[in-house]
This record gives structure tokens, C-alpha cells and sequence, in this order.
């Protein structure tokens, strides 16, 4: 049996009912993402010093108002900060950042830099940076060309989103990786091997599909051939699929896009704002029902739904409301 090894770990930054937000952090590497940007109080300065991107879906303030956290924690680190919003959210963090006094920073700060993107019309369209040495000015910068549907794409996993109608755009996201590579339980001892960071780079390379001759460094300076790694101790199957979605009027066009963009994820976050009983309040808000997105999740066949951002104008149980966490359908098979 091979043991279960997920690219990332997602949990709701804070309880159902409070600011919406997800912190995936990485099971193996000192990373972490974010999904929104509300409240983040729950995650603690050593969480928040691992986050490399940030995807915001709109700028409402529960979705947003955690960035002076997460930039006072970050701002004396040299590595950057990338974050990715809809249609005008470069000039809304400008304002952000101009609305304090930056007089102790300089030259001799450490060279902090924010990469912030915009995702409109399938791709990133606009992107700029601020440079603690630099007080924050604003240089416009070109984006990357990641190609349509695409805000973040590197070896291991990319993230796919779609801009759905809140009233304003409002993104939804996708993290995908393509391939997993788990360990088959008792094989490194087998093998006489200590897991360390060698195994992190033996798995890219089985990702990758390096030659089976290639040379993996296993520590205690031995090397193994990958073909001889990838037989003995690594099972491949498909990768980890986790989706967000949140603050969606309930439309033809947003449904489509939120059933492509969560077919079969392993996880999908989901809003689920209001009861179905006041759907009025709902439709006039632009959001979702508790009852509609558990429709678009088994719809779009996915493992497990978690449902959050609720604002319910009635009095709902948790036991009902946990009644969205279905398991799998029956016709998917179970993973082994």
C-alpha cells in the first residue's frame, strides 16, 4: 500500500460563518498559499512568513482585509510576495500601500518586493511590483504569459481561474497538480533510505520523466537509479485537485464556469451563503444558496464539498449544514 502523500494540505483559515479564506499549505516545503485575504488572525506569524501567492477573489472588504497583517509579517523577508485579483485590484493595493508612511525604508532594507497581477479575459492582463527599497513606488511590470485560464503554473502544479458575476468580477480558482507521486509504505525502509529533502527532488524527477538511468542522490552520499526508485518505492496516479468558489450570483453563465473549473476535485470550498428559504436575499446579494451549491458540487462530481461564508437570514443546525459534505459518488473510483 502506498502511503498518502498530498501536494498540499487546504483548511478554512476560520470557522464557517467568519471571513471566507483557505491556507493550503504544502506537506512538503516551507510554502504555503492563500485563497482570500479576510481575517487571517487565526494563522500565525510562522504560517503566514510561508505564503508565496496570494488569489484574491474580489475586494470586498472580508475577502481583503487581512493584507496589512500579512504585509507586516512579511515585509523584512527577501523572498516576494505574488498576489493575483480581478480587474483593477493593482491600483486598489497601490492605494493600500500609499495610505502609510514608508520613510524607514530605503536602500539598506531588505529587498521585499509585492507582484501583484490582474486575471481578466481568461488571462493575466496587467501586472506591477512595489519594492520595500523603494518605498512601494509602483513599476508597472509585464505579466506572465501563462496562457488562457492560467494565473500561476510551475513543475509541481498550476492553478486555473474563472471570473465569475458577483455584481463586480469575482475569481474563482483551481489548484491542480497533474501527476501525484505517493510512497509505498515500508519501501525506503527496504531500501536502507532515511526520507529527507532528497525524496521532494526524487519525485519531481519521476514527474518529470527524467531517464530511467538518471542518478538520484539519496543521501550518506549513495546514489539509485530513478527507474530503480520509481519501481520499488513510488506508486503514480493522478494528482490532487482542490477549488474554491466563492461569492457567485446564481446564473447560467457563473454555474457553467464553476462546473468546469470544479469537475472532479478533490475538494472543493465552496459559498454557501444563504437557505434556500431566502433565496430572494440571495439572488439580490448575488450569492449562492446552501441548497444550489450542493447541487453545483455533485453536479461537477467532486470527493468532498466544504461549505462556508455563511450569512443564513434563519435559524440553520450545524448538523444540517454539514449535510453539504458529502462523500464521493459511488461511479468514481476510490483511490487504493
Amino acid at each position: 500500500m502506498a502511503s498518502v502523500s498530498q501536494l498540499v494540505q487546504p483548511r478554512l483559515i476560520n470557522d464557517p460563518f467568519s471571513d471566507p479564506g483557505v491556507f493550503a499549505d504544502f506537506r512538503f516545503g516551507r510554502r504555503a498559499l492563500l485563497f482570500d485575504l479576510g481575517e487571517v488572525a487565526a494563522l500565525s506569524a510562522r504560517e503566514l512568513m510561508r505564503v508565496s501567492d496570494v488569489l484574491v477573489s474580489h475586494a470586498h472588504m472580508d475577502h481583503l482585509a487581512g493584507f496589512d497583517r500579512l504585509l507586516r509579517v512579511c515585509l523584512h523577508r527577501p523572498r516576494p510576495l505574488r498576489l493575483v485579483g480581478p480587474d483593477g485590484f493593482i491600483t486598489g493595493i497601490a492605494h493600500r500601500l500609499h495610505s502609510y508612511s514608508w520613510n524607514l525604508l530605503g536602500a539598506h532594507s531588505p529587498d521585499f518586493r509585492l507582484r501583484v497581477a490582474e486575471f481578466a479575459d481568461a488571462r493575466l492582463r496587467a501586472a506591477a511590483e512595489f519594492r520595500a527599497q523603494e518605498q512601494f513606488r509602483q513599476q508597472w511590470i509585464e505579466p506572465p504569459d501563462l496562457g488562457r485560464g492560467l494565473v500561476l503554473a510551475e513543475e509541481d502544479f498550476r492553478i486555473e481561474a474563472a471570473v465569475l458575476d458577483h455584481g463586480i468580477p469575482s475569481l474563482a480558482f483551481a489548484l491542480v497538480e497533474p501527476v501525484r507521486v505517493n510512497v509505498w509504505q515500508g519501501a525506503l525502509e527496504r531500501l536502507g533510505l532515511v526520507p529527507g529533502p532528497w525524496l521532494a527532488e526524487a519525485k519531481r524527477a519521476v514527474r518529470r520523466s527524467l531517464p530511467p538511468d538518471t542518478p538520484v542522490p539519496v543521501g550518506e552520499g549513495r546514489t539509485l537509479p530513478l527507474g530503480e526508485l520509481a519501481v520499488q518505492a513510488f506508486r503514480v496516479g493522478p494528482g490532487q485537485k482542490v477549488a474554491y468558489v466563492t461569492d457567485a450570483a446564481d446564473t447560467v453563465d457563473n454555474a457553467a464556469r464553476i462546473l468546469a473549473l470544479a469537475e472532479k476535485a478533490d475538494t472543493l470550498f465552496i459559498e454557501a451563503v444563504f437557505l434556500d428559504a431566502d433565496r430572494v436575499v440571495a439572488d439580490r446579494t448575488r450569492h449562492l444558496t446552501a441548497a444550489r451549491a450542493g447541487a453545483l458540487a455533485r453536479e461537477a462530481g467532486v470527493r468532498h464539498a466544504v461549505p462556508f461564508h455563511i450569512h443564513t437570514l434563519r435559524v440553520l443546525t450545524l448538523s444540517k449544514l454539514l449535510a453539504l459534505e458529502w462523500t464521493e459518488p459511488q461511479s468514481r473510483p476510490k483511490p487504493r
